[in-house]
């Protein structure tokens, strides 16, 4: 079987980001834990997770944009991603403790990880 090298490309800068990701969400919930407590920590890691969890979504729409097999439940799930994320939002807004700015914070670890893969890239170009 010949594989597309802009295939394989693909699935190694994927694979960083998620890697890139979770090590920032990591350090960031022990930073927050360490520097402000649970409340900002446990919204730093939620907000991670729920950005980590988008960014999957999205990996898993392209792979089914580009002809790759995505099973169809989560396709139904990409779909109502933002219906879905919009719902834990405003149940951490009005019934939870958890910090609302540290929340937000997490959100961009997604970001930041695919901005780490950019200079990566750059720097590296492979």
């Amino acid at each position: 079987m010949i594989t597309n090298p802009d295939d394989d490309f693909y699935e190694r800068v994927t694979s960083r980001i998620f890697r890139v990701t979770l090590a920032i969400a990591g350090a960031g919930t022990m930073a927050a834990l360490a520097w402000r407590g649970w409340r900002v920590g446990a919204g730093f890691a939620l907000g991670a997770a729920i950005s980590w969890i988008n960014f999957r979504w999205l990996k898993h729409a392209v792979d089914g944009l580009s002809g790759k097999r995505a099973r169809p439940r989560l396709a139904v799930l990409a779909g109502f991603r933002y219906l879905l994320l919009g719902g834990a939002a405003y149940a951490i807004l009005r019934y939870s403790s958890i910090s609302l700015r540290a929340t937000l914070a997490g959100l961009f670890v997604s970001v930041t990880a695919v901005i780490v893969e950019i200079f990566f890239e750059v720097v590296y170009g492979t």
